[in-house]
C-alpha cells in the first residue's frame, strides 16, 4: 500500500511537470515519463524489497531532475506555474502565514465578488514572557484550487470596491495592510461602478492610506494588480510575474491577429521574454523591493517552510516601514538592514507625524521608478534654468498666494463678516423708515430689477457663436468629397460635402450631432487664446527601455509622423486670458499610449501646476492605454501620476479631464479616471478594455454603444458630454465654478 502511494505521488508530480513543461520539447521531462513508465510496468513482477529501492532510485531521480529543470525555466513556464492549479493561493497564506484570522465582506460563492478575499488577521509574537498579537487586514485575489466561482482570481469592479472599502477601515483602525496579488487582470466590465473608475478610485485613495501597505505580488496582471499593488513595499515571489499584458495577449498585438485567431506558441514565448516580466526582471528594474525565493517549480500547498519564510519577509517588512518614518529605531533599523527577519519588535500604529512622512515617502519611492525608461537630452544648463525657473515660481506662489495671500483672505474675510452684520442693522433701519415713507406716500414706485444668475454650461446656438470662423481649419476641408455620417441609417443624415463638414461645422454633422474625428491641432488652435502656448518638458523622449524587437523603428516613424518626441505634449496657455496647464494625449503618437516619458511628462506638468497654482487640464485626444512594448516601465505609471494627482488635488488644484475619440485602459484606469470633473467630446468612447479583448477574456459580445460618452454618464464615470463646437466656452464656465482653493486666480 505505501509503493502504491509512493508511485500516485510521483505521477502527481509527472503530471504537474507535464503541465509546466509539456508543450516544450524538453529530454528531462521525457525520460522522467518514460523511468516511471518502465517502473509501474516492471513493480508487480519485482520483490518487494527489490520493488522499494528501485522506488527509492527513481524518487532520487525525480529530486535530481526537478532541481535540473528549475534552473531551466522560461519565462513562459513561469507564466503556467503561477496559473496551475495547484499553486498556492490566498486561504494557504491565511492558514499557514498567520496566527488566527476571520474572513469578512461575504464568503466563498455568497461574497460580493468572490475573486476578492479580505480577512481580519492576527500574526502573534512573542518577546520575553509577553505575547503580541499584531491586527493586520489582509487583502488580495483568490483563485482557490480550480473553483471556478472565484474567475480565475479576476475581479470585477464591485470587488474592488470592497477592497477599498476595507482598507479605509484598516486606516481607521490604525493597522498595517497586507495584499496579495493573484491576478490575470481585472474582469474588463463597465456596468457600475465600472472597471476602469473602480481601479482609478482605489489608486486614488491608496495613495493617501495612512497606514503601512505591504504588497505580495504572484501573478500581477496589469490594472488587475494596480488596484491593490500600490504599497511602501512590493515582495514579488521568485516564479511570479509582473506584467502590463499577458503573453498571450503581447502576442496577438504584435501578431496583428483578428477574429479570434491564435499566437503561434513561439510568438507568445518570445513576448514572455521581451516583457521582462519575472521577479529577476523586476526586482533589476527597482518595481519590486525583495524576491522571496520559493521551492523547485513554485510554491505549492505543502511546502510549509516557503510559508515559514514569507511570515518572515512579510513581519519584517512591515517592522521597516514602522520603523522608517518614526522617531525611536536607530538600533531596531540597523538589525533589520542587516539582517532581513530579525528578531525584533516594532509596534505597528503611527502618530501623526510618522502618518505624513509615512506618505511622503510612499510618494518619493514611485517619483523614483522608471527614470532610466525615458531620454532627457537637454544640456545641464537648460536644466539649471528649468529648475531656477521653478524654484523662483514657487518662491513667487509661497509669498503672493500662500504667505500675503492669506494674510489678505484673513482681512477680507473680517471686513466681509463687518459688512455683513452692518448690512442687517442697515437694512432693518431703512426698511423700517420705507414703510414710515410709503405709508405717508412719500415713497416711490417699487422697480422690478433683474437678477442674473449663475449660467449652466453651454449650449450650441448658431446664431450666437462664431458662425464657423476658426482659428485653424482641418485639412479634411480640402477633400473634395461627399461624407455619409455612420448614423444614416438610424436618423436619415444627408450626405455632407467635406469643406462644410470639416471647416465651417468643426466635424459636427449638422443632421444629428455625430463628431467626427478631428486632429489635436483644432483644438490647439480654436480653444486656446492665439499666441498664449508655452511648450514644456519637450526634450522627454520615449525609447525603448526593454529593447522589443522592432519598437525602435515604431517609435522614430511616430516621432518623424508628428513632430513630437512622444505621445503626451505639456504645455501652458491661456483661456480667456486665465492661465492653465495642459497635459494632451495624442492619438496620432502611437495611439496615444502612455509610457515613461508620458508618465514623466504628465507628473512633472503637475507638479509645475500645484507650485504656480494653475489648473490642470487632461485633454485626451485618444490613448489606447498603456504601452505594452515598454512592460512595467509603462504600468507602473498609474500608480506614479495618480500619486501626483493626489498631491495637487490635496493642495487644492483643479484638475480637469476632457477626453475625444477613443479612450481605453490603464490611463483611464488611473490617473485621468480619479479626476472629480471629467467630461467627454460627444461620440466618445470610454471604458476599459475594448470589444475585442473583451471578447477575448470574457467571450461576451458586447453592444455596439457599450463604451459611447451617453454610457459612461450614465454610471457616473463622467460628469458632462460637450459639442465640440462649446468646448472653449464650457471651459471658461468650468475655471469659473469648479475647482479648490490653491488657484491663483482665486
Amino acid at each position: 500500500m505505501d509503493i502504491e502511494k509512493r508511485i500516485q505521488e510521483l505521477r502527481d508530480r509527472l503530471k504537474y511537470i507535464l503541465d509546466i513543461f509539456g508543450p516544450d520539447e524538453n529530454t528531462n521531462v521525457i525520460m522522467l515519463e518514460a523511468k516511471l513508465g518502465e517502473y509501474v510496468a516492471r513493480e508487480p513482477g519485482l520483490p518487494k524489497q527489490e520493488a522499494v529501492r528501485q522506488l527509492e532510485t527513481l524518487e532520487e531521480l525525480f529530486r535530481f531532475l526537478e532541481k535540473k529543470l528549475e534552473r531551466e525555466l522560461t519565462p513562459m513556464n513561469k507564466v503556467r506555474i503561477v496559473r496551475h492549479p495547484q499553486r498556492i493561493c490566498l486561504k494557504d497564506i491565511l492558514e499557514n502565514v498567520y496566527d488566527n484570522y476571520t474572513e469578512i465582506g461575504g464568503q466563498d460563492d455568497y461574497s460580493i465578488d468572490p475573486s476578492m478575499l479580505i480577512a481580519r488577521a492576527y500574526i502573534t509574537r512573542r518577546r520575553g514572557n509577553k505575547v503580541h498579537n499584531q491586527a493586520v487586514m489582509v487583502i488580495g485575489q483568490e483563485k482557490g484550487h480550480g473553483q471556478e466561482f472565484r474567475n480565475g482570481g479576476s475581479v470585477k469592479p464591485w470587488g474592488n470596491a470592497k477592497a477599498l472599502h476595507y482598507m479605509k477601515v484598516a486606516e481607521t483602525e490604525n493597522i498595517p495592510i497586507h495584499t496579495y496579488i493573484f491576478t490575470p487582470g481585472s474582469y474588463p466590465i463597465e456596468d457600475y461602478p465600472g472597471a476602469a473608475q473602480q481601479i482609478a478610485k482605489n489608486l486614488y485613495e491608496m495613495a493617501g492610506l495612512k497606514v503601512p501597505i505591504v504588497a505580495v505580488i504572484s501573478e500581477g496582471g496589469s490594472g488587475g494588480a494596480e488596484a491593490i499593488g500600490l504599497a511602501d513595499t512590493r515582495i514579488m515571489m521568485s516564479h511570479g510575474y509582473y506584467s502590463v499584458i499577458s503573453p498571450e495577449g503581447a502576442a496577438a498585438i504584435e501578431g496583428r491577429l483578428r477574429g479570434g485567431q491564435r499566437a503561434e506558441p513561439k510568438l507568445i514565448e518570445h513576448c514572455a521574454k521581451q516583457l521582462k516580466m519575472t521577479a529577476d526582471d523586476n526586482r533589476a528594474m527597482g518595481f519590486v523591493d525583495w524576491k522571496i525565493n520559493e521551492p523547485e517549480l513554485g510554491a505549492r500547498p505543502e511546502h510549509y517552510d516557503f510559508f515559514r519564510k514569507l511570515r518572515k519577509s512579510v513581519i519584517s517588512s512591515t517592522d521597516e516601514i514602522v520603523l522608517n518614518v518614526r522617531g525611536m529605531r536607530l538600533f531596531r533599523s540597523f538589525a533589520l538592514r542587516r539582517h532581513k527577519g530579525a528578531d525584533v519588535y516594532v509596534r505597528w500604529s503611527l502618530d501623526s507625524r510618522a502618518k505624513e512622512r509615512l506618505l511622503w515617502t510612499r510618494y518619493m519611492k514611485f517619483r523614483r521608478m522608471a527614470q532610466d525608461a525615458y531620454l532627457d537630452k537637454r544640456h545641464w544648463f537648460s536644466r539649471g534654468s528649468e529648475w531656477t525657473s521653478e524654484f523662483f515660481s514657487s518662491l513667487y506662489s509661497y509669498f503672493r498666494y500662500d504667505l500675503f495671500g492669506k494674510q489678505h483672505k484673513k482681512v477680507t474675510e473680517l471686513a466681509e463678516d463687518v459688512h455683513a452684520e452692518m448690512q442687517v442693522v442697515v437694512g432693518r433701519s431703512t426698511r423700517y423708515w420705507k414703510n414710515v415713507m410709503s405709508k405717508l406716500s412719500f415713497g416711490k414706485a417699487k422697480k422690478d430689477v433683474d437678477k442674473a444668475g449663475l449660467t449652466s454650461l453651454s449650449a450650441w446656438d448658431d446664431g450666437a457663436q462664431n458662425s464657423g470662423k476658426w482659428q485653424y481649419v482641418s485639412p479634411q476641408a480640402k477633400s473634395d468629397r461627399a461624407v455619409v455620417c455612420p448614423n444614416t441609417a438610424v436618423h436619415g443624415c444627408l450626405d455632407q460635402w467635406a469643406p462644410d463638414l470639416f471647416g465651417e461645422w468643426a466635424g459636427v454633422c449638422s443632421f444629428c450631432g455625430h463628431h467626427f474625428s478631428m486632429e489635436y491641432q483644432w483644438y490647439l488652435h480654436n480653444i486656446f487664446d492665439p499666441g498664449s502656448i508655452y511648450e514644456v518638458f519637450s526634450e522627454i523622449e520615449s525609447t525603448n527601455p526593454l529593447k522589443f524587437d522592432g519598437f525602435d523603428l515604431k517609435l522614430d516613424e511616430a516621432k518623424r509622423k508628428t513632430g513630437h518626441k512622444c505621445g503626451c505634449m505639456t504645455f501652458e496657455a491661456r483661456i480667456e486670458g486665465t492661465s492653465v496647464m495642459v497635459a494632451m494625449f495624442m492619438g496620432a503618437f502611437r495611439g496615444g499610449s502612455v509610457g515613461a516619458a508620458e508618465g514623466e511628462k504628465f507628473m512633472r506638468a503637475m507638479e509645475r501646476a500645484r507650485k504656480k497654482q494653475l489648473p490642470f487640464l487632461s485633454y485626451v485626444h485618444g490613448t489606447a492605454g498603456i504601452r505594452i512594448q515598454e512592460g512595467v516601465n509603462g504600468v507602473i505609471q498609474m500608480p506614479r501620476c495618480t500619486m501626483a494627482v493626489r498631491r495637487y488635488t490635496e493642495a487644492g488644484g483643479l484638475y480637469l479631464v476632457l477626453y475625444d475619440t477613443n479612450s481605453y485602459a490603464g490611463p483611464v484606469a488611473s490617473f485621468l479616471g480619479c479626476s472629480p470633473y471629467q467630461f467627454a467630446v460627444r461620440s466618445a468612447n470610454i471604458g476599459f478594455a475594448g470589444p475585442g479583448v473583451i471578447k477575448e477574456t470574457t467571450g461576451m459580445d458586447i453592444p455596439p454603444n457599450y463604451h459611447n460618452a451617453y454610457q459612461a454618464l450614465s454610471r457616473g464615470h463622467i460628469q458632462g458630454i460637450w459639442d465640440r463646437r462649446e468646448i472653449r466656452g464650457n471651459l471658461v464656465q468650468s475655471l469659473q465654478t469648479m475647482g479648490g482653493r490653491n488657484l491663483y486666480y482665486r
